[in-house]
């Protein structure tokens, strides 16, 4: 079975820790990272989304926070807050700043980031074909007023230093749609036997890589079923503040309002909690299959559950 994913951070990567758990050896996993979440620090070609999937299913990750790498120190960050450099605000360890440097010495002597991406693997054999949604650069920024006026910042700004405090009014996937799909992208897509949507971020994870000129096309048009996992259970994220940014684009935070938005195109069945049992009837009116089921990822196992769920409604809407 080929199987290929769309996926953001930490839930995306949590999920496909669960989604390895859930298959055979023989079965094979492309995932397509969001790279909106990209930030240019010190110099240095940063990419969260993509490190947070590689580091968490290659084992390094720091299992607490969910991002960043395990018995991490912080000597560079402090050195440079003696240099008066910031921003102090982002966390980079000792350890994550040499992954950022590898690929920034790379990216700089030519290779382009599907390249990068698929060394640095070498190291952390996460277990599936990793690619970036597009080698050219593309960044998510957030439009906000605050004491400063009305702008736009980076969302890794708006995520990490602002925490989502101020209203989000719009939400810019900038240079998104002059990029291009990275090269096996679109290839993965029409060769696909599933495709999943993970419980990521419907806006600025799955959003912004659906937003690159032809990856939402081919999903809508390939031939395997489509099926998602709602990131919304009892009208709440599950983690983080994706109700933020999904107000900005106007959908409530309900696992209804979320797959309606995806829509039919999209997709063709959709899970939610169980405790939102009741939104089956009304998503399924949208003409998208759906069943309830648990959705929180308590523990590996539990998310593999999860995985089987997803696969099977995939084999119930292709029969």
């Amino acid at each position: 079975m080929r199987i290929v994913a769309l996926a953001g951070g930490i839930g995306g990567a949590r999920f496909l820790r669960g989604l390895l758990a859930a298959v055979g050896p023989q079965d094979e996993i492309t995932v397509i990272g969001n790279t909106g979440d990209d930030i240019h620090l010190y110099g240095l070609k940063v990419c969260p989304d993509l490190d947070t999937v590689m580091y968490t299913l290659g084992g390094g990750i720091n299992e607490e926070q969910g991002w960043g790498r395990q018995d991490e120190t912080w000597s560079i960050k402090a050195e440079m807050k003696e240099y008066g450099v910031g921003p102090e605000w982002f966390g980079l360890g000792d350890r994550d700043f040499a992954t950022h440097l590898v690929r920034s010495q790379m990216l700089t002597a030519g290779y382009s980031l599907s390249q990068v991406t698929e060394a640095l693997c070498v190291r952390w054999k996460p277990g599936v074909r990793l690619l970036p949604m597009s080698d050219d650069r593309v960044e998510t920024h957030v439009r906000i007023t605050d004491e400063q006026g009305t702008r736009a910042v980076h969302f890794q700004e708006y995520w990490v230093r602002l925490h989502a405090a101020v209203d989000a009014e719009a939400i810019i996937p900038v240079g998104a749609d002059t990029a291009k799909p990275a090269p096996g992208v679109l290839e993965a897509i029409a060769q696909a036997d599933v495709i999943l949507f993970p419980p990521s971020n419907p806006v600025v994870s799955i959003g912004t890589i659906l937003a690159v000129p032809g990856i939402r096309e081919a999903v809508a048009a390939a031939p395997a079923p489509v099926v998602g996992l709602s990131p919304i259970i009892g009208g709440a994220p599950v983690r983080g503040m994706a109700d933020k940014v999904l107000a900005a684009v106007g959908v409530e935070a309900t696992a209804e309002a979320v797959a309606v938005n995806y829509g039919s195109a999209l997709l063709d069945g959709w899970l939610v909690d169980t405790a939102d049992a009741d939104a089956v009837a009304a998503v399924e009116a949208a003409g998208i299959a759906c069943r309830a089921v648990p959705l929180l990822m308590t523990d590996v196992e539990a998310t593999a559950e999860m995985a089987r769920a997803a696969l099977a409604l995939a084999e119930q809407v292709r029969a």
